[in-house]
């Protein structure tokens, strides 16, 4: 029996780690795989708090991680396969292992909803990008495009605009899905262009964006569109899954929090992307880690 059991290894799960590890919580942390979340696909991040000169995303998962490890964090580098949290105290298995806790904190982020390319893959920090909040102060002056046209493709693309030289918007249908008001600013936008029934076929380059091969899906006439930049904006998919049926998820799969980091279970408790569809930042997920840790603290408190 253990006192906490933390779902997940981004910013959220590992600053949790952190937390409770110093609380002598004695957290179990199950990684899922591969182990880091999203920053594990980032090149340079320039704007966490405590790295002036900017850190690589990867370098500043594992630091974290030895943070937590430092305190007496356990880690398990496997995903959760099911869990229980309909009975208590709560289960979690992984694999053939069953391992219980008297409070969960769930914090396993929520992943990019990509184009499939191959090239997409070996070019994510070398020119594609999913996130323009990280990622626009460095395409300063070169030509970008952004794949989508939902809310987060204009919000991607109007915030580019402070930085890029011009910014194309590659949208599948002839109309955007974006709320009024943002289609109305894109529109106004001088630097904001638009490629209508169109879809990105590839990406060209070898270590860096050079262009992309758009297609038209009303003729099928293929052609190439020289650009720096790729921002992929058609969405997330939060990993929630593995706990349908066991606590409330939104219409679009986010689970809902209340009362700060509590879930519809008491003793289940949520923080980072997997509850928040509108920051998506390392930085907030980080910050919903310790408030779901300070929150477990007193739930476990008030049962003993």
């Amino acid at each position: 029996m253990r006192e906490l059991i933390i779902i997940g290894s981004g910013p959220a799960g590992l600053t949790a780690a952190i937390y409770a590890a110093r609380a002598n919580l004695k957290p179990l942390v199950i990684t899922g795989l591969p182990p880091g979340g999203q920053l594990m696909l980032t090149t340079e991040v320039e704007n966490y708090p405590g790295f002036p000169d900017g850190i690589q995303g990867p370098e500043l998962m594992d630091r974290i991680r030895k943070q937590a490890e430092r305190f007496g964090a356990e880690f398990l580098e496997y995903d959760a396969t099911s869990v229980n949290f309909l009975s208590h105290p709560f289960e979690v298995r992984v694999e053939d292992e069953v391992y219980k806790a008297k409070a969960i904190i769930i914090a396993t982020g929520a992943s990019v909803k990509w184009l499939g390319l191959e090239s997409e893959q070996r070019l994510i920090g070398r020119g594609v990008s999913s996130c323009a909040t990280c990622d626009a102060p460095f395409f300063k002056d070169k030509d970008v495009v952004v794949v989508g046209g939902g809310d987060t493709a204009m919000d991607d693309a109007l915030l580019l605009t402070k930085y890029a030289k011009k910014v194309t918007v590659v949208h599948r249908r002839d109309q955007l899905r974006a709320s009024k008001i943002l289609q109305d600013r894109a529109f106004k936008n001088e630097k904001i262009n638009f490629k209508w029934n169109s879809v990105v076929e590839d990406i060209i380059g070898d270590n860096k964006v050079e262009g992309i091969i758009i297609k038209d899906v009303k003729t099928g006439e293929k052609s190439k569109f020289e650009c720096q930049g790729v921002f992929i904006a058609i969405g997330h998919k939060p990993n929630t899954d593995l706990f349908k049926g066991q606590i409330e998820i939104d219409d679009n799969g986010y689970i809902i929090k209340r009362n700060n980091t509590e879930t519809s279970v008491k003793g289940v408790f949520v923080a980072g992307d997997v509850c928040d569809p509108r920051y998506r930042q390392a930085i907030t997920a980080a910050g919903m880690g310790c408030q779901a840790v300070m929150d477990a603290e007193k739930y476990l408190e008030s049962i003993e």
